[in-house]
């Protein structure tokens, strides 16, 4: 009797055996995701500054540096664990508003602007008082279309919201992302 429950055991285990290893090694293995991108060692790096950054443009639109401060700093609130500090922080964020401009994109069959382009510039100087390697100064540029038979006025902040949206993902991903 027992020579068949050894022979029923090792059939069983033969079948068996393959899924409880599987749902072993299934389990054992860590997968880390980030969906916000950051990839920031929280051990070493716990606080960032982030200045106020002013407008050296010659062209100003008055709403656009507080959109642009304020944008930036929810993004790294929202998308880190870093404290927000006014000064010495591990990580620290500071630049200027270099340029913002229109210019005519393209030309209609009649000779007459069609598309006239919006953009905007930002420099940014990063540093990360834990790894000076990481540490860099670069520009970053945003630009958006409208048509001509528009008034600036009428589409500048829809316009100057994506823009500083697009300008901030892309210092995001530069400070702290490491793709």
């Amino acid at each position: 009797m027992s020579s068949k429950l050894w022979q029923y055991a090792g059939k069983f285990s033969r079948k068996v055996l393959p899924y409880y290893l599987f749902t072993f090694l299934l389990l054992s293995c860590s997968v880390s995701y980030k969906f916000n991108g950051a990839s920031i060692d929280y051990s070493k790096t716990k606080t960032i500054q982030i200045s106020e950054f002013p407008i050296r443009s010659s062209y100003v639109w008055g709403p656009m540096g507080p959109m642009f401060n304020n944008q930036l700093k929810d993004e790294f609130a929202s998308h880190t664990k870093l404290i927000q500090v006014k000064r010495n922080g591990d990580m620290k964020i500071e630049g200027e508003i270099t340029r913002y401009e229109q210019r005519n994109k393209s030309v209609s069959a009649e000779g007459s602007s069609s598309m006239v382009e919006l953009s905007m510039t930002v420099n940014v100087r990063f540093t990360n008082n834990k790894d000076h390697e990481q540490d860099f100064e670069q520009q970053f540029t945003a630009q958006q279309a409208f048509d001509s038979r528009l008034q600036l006025n009428s589409v500048q902040e829809g316009l100057v919201q994506q823009m500083v949206k697009d300008i901030v993902q892309q210092i995001f991903n530069a400070t702290v992302a490491n793709w």
